[in-house]
């Protein structure tokens, strides 16, 4: 099986505070950091230093080109990527001293996927191999009905969540990786084991995996619901840590792992992950996790 993540790339601005930026409040910043993010660039790393062969497609603008090299570094493929005439997507983040974050996203080159480019980034791929998604991009809709067309098995992270996830084609969706935000928003409840429920009944075909946070995971498939444990760590920088979840779930089952033990391997990737500021530099190698 060949992977494709089919992503965002983005330049993450990171601003320490004592806490988050109130409406008509201006206040200090602690510190500035730069780093390469991006969901897409994130979970492409993830499962690239999981031990996949990954291969990303998207675009990024001409000040772009230390993220490909960081793709680059951890062992992913960047020949698909293309450059833009627009500027490169970018995130203002706001890092806490609890460790928890918020997040201003600016689309840029993210947003300029076309059906041109979405050939030429598929063209190599079919039945058998496995498509990637986030919802930072342009034309995902189109994204997923080539892929399947295709025969590609398709994963999806419908983050962040938006109403116009409902009106993509979610019926040819294998895989769904969320949170509880995000579980919400297309199950209709804020209750993890209802939402997947609910989720499943539209989507028997599809895999559902429900990120809790704290509470750890849970996977429901063929009416099998697996729950995973936290592992307890202090907490630094929450931001990729979703991320590198579902890179390192996709990871454990492209390996063959069972559901438990996939859930397992991500829990254990991101509470490393959160134990390091930055988006794509806390993702762990898979080294580390034994």
């Amino acid at each position: 099986m060949r992977i494709l993540n089919f992503g965002s790339l983005n330049i993450d601005y990171v601003y320490r505070v004592d806490s988050f930026v109130k409406p008509g409040e201006t206040k200090a910043a602690q510190s500035l950091s730069v780093f390469p993010g991006g969901k897409g660039l994130n979970q492409s790393l993830a499962m690239a230093r999981a031990g996949l062969a990954v291969a990303h497609a998207g675009k990024v603008g001409k000040e772009g080109g230390f993220l490909l090299e960081t793709l680059r570094k951890g062992g992913v493929d960047t020949r698909l990527i293309e450059t833009s005439a627009i500027a490169t997507g970018h995130a203002i983040i706001q890092v806490d001293d609890k460790g928890g974050n918020c997040i201003l996203l600016f689309g840029g080159a993210n947003q300029d996927i076309d059906e041109h480019y979405i050939d030429r980034a598929l063209a190599g791929f079919g039945s058998g191999d496995m498509l990637v998604l986030q919802n930072e991009i342009s034309s995902m809709a189109s994204i997923i009905s080539k892929a399947k067309s295709r025969g590609m098995a398709i994963a999806l992270n419908p983050s962040p969540y938006s109403e116009s996830i409902l009106s993509y084609p979610l019926e040819l969706v294998d895989i769904f990786i969320m949170n509880e935000i995000e579980a919400k928003g297309i199950s209709g409840t804020h209750e993890p084991e209802a939402a997947a429920s609910l989720i499943a009944r539209s989507f028997p075909q599809a895999r559902i995996v429900i990120t809790l946070g704290e509470n750890g995971s849970l996977c429901l498939y063929k009416g099998e619901l697996v729950r995973q444990k936290a592992y307890k760590v202090q907490a630094v920088d929450t931001t990729a840590a979703g991320d590198t979840f579902s890179g390192y779930f996709l990871a454990g089952l492209v390996e063959g792992l069972s559901t438990k033990d996939a859930l397992d391997l991500a829990a254990r990737a991101a509470a490393i992950c959160v134990t390091r500021k930055g988006a794509a530099d806390s993702v762990p190698w898979r080294k580390e996790l034994e």
